[in-house]
């Protein structure tokens, strides 16, 4: 009896482990391990601007919460062109940079400044495109967009915006967690965590990739970082399955499968019964979604449903993965609640050193694959009246110079441009947008964005204000300081909303 006794004992300590010894420690460190646990898994001091996103009940962590002021938009659709477009040849009109085409660099726009590839002194380039006023706006678009020419009066291009990075893996880490090294929560993942998500059948924050590869700083770029991981963005594919695994294995019904999440999950939450730990109540949450997803990812990405009117305006294949069918399926994924849906297509980076990789090839390819379906995602969204509500963000994660590239001194054999940081462009699009505008300018050859400057912080503090949060209160707490995607910067640009 007394062994029995002995082995019952043992058994409850195993279980209790550093939990025991900081419970019982007399010496304080247990108070000071716990209240370390406590502020990195996000509970907050009293004095500590507490955002509605830690109001939501244990194993409720997508429920939808109101923001902290009233919205413009209740979504978003970001469309990344993964390398950047070049401004100078789509919306910032150069006509000064025409007379320079072919003349070497000024020494004065080199002396000073770190290129990705230029070296030497190389040649000015003046831009490709034939450019041309649309809309009662007069925005400026090139003939390499003649679809989103007919939609120019929907579109507030913010034309000074500016980034700290030059290479491509840190610059869309900077531009979509808000910091250039890995570890930061994504955007999307920071409105999940802030607004929950209103369909319980389909992750809050969905990842479409097109192109062929995928972004150059990874999966990151729709990471979770140090947030809980059920915020994380959820890539589906648009070949085959939408999910891996989707499908019941051969010889397991529907009820089987329940059955078995649901054995599964009254394990996890007795262990989240003993130790608290938040990323058990993800595991939770995750599986019921997976069960849930089964349903609920075929129906929604079943494009073939869509009368043969719209696969035509967005120039749909239905069966085959593709950029448009991407923004076919983003419409579809906000129409049934979805809060953020990420594009990402790959192919955007025109140095010039291949016939695919030029400014006059290249860039006219990717921007006619791309053209006539973003288009229809605005019109479509607009004449179902869900464009008011859904916030539409493109753009890339730095500029292209004003001068064309060369390596090693050496002109390459087709025409290009290196990363720049100093200017570049993106535009918005409905929820809270202003329509028909265009805001900041850059110099005469678009080198330097020199009026209404906007930096990456800035922008993203914009779409958290349309989204109903103050971005410097869209917090979390870890490693003993709240963080947020802003970092210690950002100011709402406020001209630029409705």
């Amino acid at each position: 009896m007394n062994k029995l006794l002995k082995e019952l004992q043992e058994a409850a300590l195993q279980r209790e482990t550093r939990r025991h010894f900081l419970h019982t420690c007399t010496t304080g460190l247990g108070a000071m391990a716990l209240g370390s646990t406590l502020t990195s898994c996000g509970f907050f001091d009293k004095k500590q601007e507490q955002t509605a996103a830690n109001t939501t009940a244990p194993g409720e962590p997508m429920t939808p919460r109101p923001s902290q002021f009233s919205p413009k938009a209740k979504r978003v659709i970001y469309i990344h062109m993964a390398g950047s477009p070049s401004q100078l040849e789509l919306f910032d009109y150069k006509p000064e940079l025409v007379k320079y085409h072919g003349k070497d660099c000024p020494q004065e726009l080199l002396e000073g400044k770190k290129f990705a590839f230029i070296r030497g002194v190389p040649k000015m380039l003046g831009p490709q495109g034939k450019f041309a006023q649309h809309g009662q706006s007069g925005a400026w678009i090139s003939d390499y967009l003649p679809h989103l020419q007919t939609v120019a009066d929907e579109i507030t291009f913010i034309k000074s915006m500016h980034t700290d990075q030059f290479n491509h893996a840190p610059a869309q880490l900077l531009m979509h967690t808000g910091a250039a090294r890995l570890g930061r929560p994504s955007i999307g993942s920071w409105v999940t965590y802030g607004l929950g998500s209103e369909n319980d059948n389909l992750p809050g924050f969905i990842v479409l990739a097109s192109g062929g590869k995928q972004p150059d700083a990874g999966k990151s770029v729709w990471g979770s970082g140090f947030l809980p991981t059920v915020y994380q963005g959820v890539q589906c594919r648009t070949d085959g399955d939408p999910v891996l695994y989707v499908s019941d294995p051969k010889g397991m019904n529907r009820d089987i499968r329940k059955q078995t999440i649901e054995a599964i999950n009254d394990i996890n939450q007795q262990q989240y019964d003993d130790v608290k730990d938040p990323e058990i109540l993800t595991r939770i949450s995750q599986y019921e979604m997976a069960f849930k997803m089964q349903m609920s990812v075929p129906d929604a990405m079943d494009i073939k449903s869509e009368p043969e009117y719209i696969l035509n305006a967005y120039g749909v294949d239905p069966n085959k993965g593709s950029f448009a069918r991407n923004c076919l399926l983003a419409r579809r994924l906000v129409e049934r609640g979805v809060r953020f849906v990420q594009l990402f297509d790959w192919g955007w980076d025109t140095h010039g050193t291949s016939k695919d990789g030029s400014i006059e090839t290249g860039l006219r390819d990717k921007c006619t694959s791309s053209d006539q379906a973003v288009t229809a995602l605005l019109k479509d969204l607009k004449q179902r009246g869900l464009l008011d509500e859904t916030l539409v963000v493109w753009g890339g994660e730095f500029g292209r110079t004003p001068m064309q590239e060369n390596r090693d001194g050496q002109t390459l054999p087709f025409m290009g441009r290196d990363h720049h940081l100093d200017a570049f462009t993106v535009w918005m699009a409905g929820g809270g947008a202003k329509r028909g505008f265009s805001y900041g300018e850059t110099d005469p050859i678009g080198y330097y964005a020199v009026k209404d400057k906007v930096h990456v912080h800035d922008l993203q503090a914009t779409i958290l204000h349309l989204l109903g949060f103050d971005h410097s209160k869209l917090t979390y707490q870890f490693q003993g300081r709240p963080f947020r995607l802003t970092d210690v910067a950002g100011k709402v640009v406020k001209p630029v909303l409705a």
